[in-house]
């Protein structure tokens, strides 16, 4: 698959959504970089296409290496994804909030848009009944009201491994 085709699927995705109802478009959990900006691009079209404009949100994996799957730092998805006009970038999935912080620093420091954080509960680790995440719902909430006031965050709830407990604490 292209990334042109990402994008025209996308497109045709985001307006099905925007048909529908929905209040906002989230690209997310995203761990190519071209495919990432295909998807803001694809979803920019669509709302051209309508007429509509709803917020655009864009949510980056970063895994524990530091970079994302196919080797972007949060440095250089910043750069890439910012001016495309999004209206908020943040991180979700593959870790929890502890190997998170510095990424969200470095954004909290550049970004000139709304940061937002949706964090696994942990780090997951494998067991034979299948991943276990280890955050307890206080822990993931402690974290992220950190998280807002350090660097300001303005959109937080969880990924993997979070339960409706996890999320009504946070």
């Amino acid at each position: 698959i292209s990334y042109g085709q990402i994008r025209d699927a996308y497109q045709i995705n985001a307006e099905g959504l925007i048909t529908g109802g929905a209040d906002a478009l989230l690209v997310e959990t995203t761990q190519d970089l071209l495919q990432t900006k295909s998807s803001i691009i694809g979803a920019r079209r669509a709302m051209e296409a309508l007429g509509v404009t709803v917020p655009l949100i864009c949510s980056v994996t970063v895994e524990t290496t530091g970079t994302m799957l196919l080797g972007s730092e949060i440095g250089a998805a910043l750069t890439a994804l910012e001016p495309l006009g999004i209206d908020m970038i943040g991180l979700n999935c593959a870790t929890g909030p502890a190997e998170m912080s510095e990424h969200l620093r470095y954004l909290a420091r550049n970004a000139r848009i709304p940061l937002s954080c949706m964090p696994n509960a942990g780090l997951p680790v494998l067991t034979k009944q299948g991943a276990h995440y280890p955050l307890s719902a206080a822990e993931l909430a402690d974290a992220q009201e950190t998280f807002v006031r350090e660097y300001g965050l303005s959109l937080v709830g969880g990924c993997c491994g979070t339960t409706p407990e996890h999320l009504r604490q946070v």
